[in-house]
């Protein structure tokens, strides 16, 4: 049964979002959003909806609505702002298996929704008209962006995002298959950038839809204030990746996972055992990162540095269970949203949740 909680208190004390370690401060500054950062959580997380079913991706509606996809059930659902969730559709052709199903979400102009999604024969990108108003939301007939990509029981990618530049991007996993990631002829093993009608823009490497390659299974897409784009990767065995990614760029699997000597391929800005991350979601606010930790089971908080790395911190391990998608929240906040319904995870009552997680201005001193 779904509920929505105004508010919850858990049997957690503060002291136990205190991070592992404390990177050095840097002095607040003033980030494109208008807003003061780097920031760090401060509180109690607060229950913003619970039992969802395997969810994947959140987005948030300038309606003041979310939007929700349901992997396992193909549902897209409605959290409206007065807290209630509804069914807005189910998504014709989702064929859910493994890690595959109905995954990443992304609206364009508040009029068009775009999904990732898993069918009997390939992964795909579709769009549907939003039509309706909050709190009675429904979607048009699909349209095409972008079918054929390979898929398997796992490695899928999945996550969709529009960019500062207006194009969206892609992750494409491997499909099970590593040799891919480096076949500039596969789309498979990339992170693609498109018009939003599933075009090749103009200024994208090579004439193609791929943006970079020598990608596993990334899942994490965001844009810090300049612009940047970075990912969040899965590795394999050894280790899971932050990427900065540049334009035709080969980030080096299967040949290499984590940082390397070999000057063909371009190191990550961080690396992680795979036991204290395995990355989904990733977003930027506030000058600083947030990254979602599956396998780990707990957030990721990480300061940029100069030199174009980060300092991560972690929060809440275990306190949770599996995190599966982070968003900027309402009046400079944090969403992050749990997934242990997947299959993986060890489900407590009520999950899987949708958590509110307040901010704060780091300060020297």
């Amino acid at each position: 049964m779904r509920t929505i909680a105004t508010a919850a208190v858990l049997v957690v004390i503060l002291a136990g979002c205190a991070p592992v370690q404390s990177p050095p401060l840097p002095a607040p500054t003033m980030g494109a959003d208008g807003q003061l950062g780097p920031v760090s959580p401060i509180s109690t997380p607060k229950e913003i909806a619970s039992g969802l079913e395997a969810p994947w991706s959140v987005v948030r509606l300038e309606s003041g609505s979310s939007l929700i996809s349901e992997r396992d059930r193909g549902v897209v659902v409605e959290l409206t702002s007065d807290g209630e969730l509804r069914d807005v559709a189910t998504i014709d052709g989702v064929a859910a298996q493994g890690e595959g199903g109905l995954l990443g979400l992304a609206v364009l102009d508040g009029r068009w929704l775009y999904a990732y999604f898993t069918t009997a024969s390939d992964n795909r990108i579709e769009r549907f008209a939003l039509k309706g108003e909050p709190g009675s939301y429904s979607l048009g007939e699909s349209e095409e962006v972008l079918v054929g990509l390979e898929k398997a029981g796992n490695h899928n990618g999945g996550r969709i995002a529009f960019g500062p530049d207006g194009m969206l991007y892609a992750t494409v996993g491997d499909a099970g298959e590593p040799d891919r990631a480096q076949d500039p002829a596969s789309l498979n093993g990339k992170i693609l950038r498109m018009t939003p009608e599933g075009d090749v823009p103009d200024d994208n490497p090579n004439d193609s839809l791929v943006y970079s390659m020598g990608h596993r299974n990334p899942q994490g897409l965001t844009w810090d204030d300049q612009g940047q784009l970075w990912a969040a990767e899965f590795g394999q065995d050894t280790w899971d990746e932050l990427n900065r990614i540049e334009a035709g760029g080969n980030y080096g699997w299967p040949t290499v996972e984590g940082e390397s000597d070999d000057p063909d391929f371009v190191n990550p800005a961080a690396q992680w055992a795979t036991d204290d991350a395995s990355p989904s979601g990733l977003t930027y606010t506030r000058g600083t990162f947030f990254m979602a930790g599956l396998g780990g089971e707990r957030l990721w908080v990480m300061y940029p540095r100069e030199d174009g790395t980060v300092d991560p911190v972690e929060y809440f391990t275990g306190e949770y269970g599996r995190i599966r998608d982070v968003v900027p929240g309402p009046d400079g906040s944090l969403w992050f949203m749990t997934n242990n319904t997947d299959g993986r995870g060890s489900p407590a009552d009520g999950d899987d949740h949708l958590w509110q997680l307040s901010l704060d201005v780091m300060r020297e001193g």
